[in-house]
């Protein structure tokens, strides 16, 4: 990123307040050895850790589980050419601990395709990174908005 590009680095302090209000990101991931996407609710627990809430006969928490991923989300303003993109990767790991279990349940949001047999996982937050383009402005003195 250049200085007047437009785009502003974003923190971890930033970066974990924003992912805080968010209540949808998208889990990138490897499925038959090429890249997949998903959208999902989560939560994050109190050092930032990714918290996803999925059945656990699904093919998210077979893939994900041991795996390096990464966890987006964003806020985009198609209009002022503005927003902003949080990135978290780390290991995802199913939480097999029933006390665990019994303290997460509080703060992550259920599934919104809900199973009787739910687990839950935990994206570690290993990097921790984000930017915030501000709408109008580039690096060659454009403005975007006229």
């Amino acid at each position: 990123m250049y200085p007047e590009d437009g785009f502003r680095e974003l923190d971890r302090h930033e970066c974990l307040r924003r992912l805080a209000k968010a209540a949808v990101g998208r889990v990138v991931y490897t499925r038959h050895a090429l890249p997949a996407v998903l959208p999902v609710n989560f939560g994050l627990d109190d050092e930032g850790a990714v918290l996803l809430r999925t059945s656990a006969a699904s093919e998210l928490a077979r893939a994900i589980d041991g795996s390096v991923v990464a966890f987006e989300v964003d806020e985009v303003d198609a209009v002022a050419h503005s927003g902003w993109s949080v990135v978290v990767t780390g290991r995802a790991t199913v939480v097999t601990d029933p006390a665990a279990h019994a303290r997460l349940r509080p703060i992550v949001p259920r599934s919104w395709a809900p199973s009787p047999d739910e687990v839950f996982v935990r994206v570690a937050p290993e990097l921790v990174s984000g930017r915030e383009l501000v709408g109008g402005r580039t690096m060659y003195g454009l403005n975007l908005s006229a």
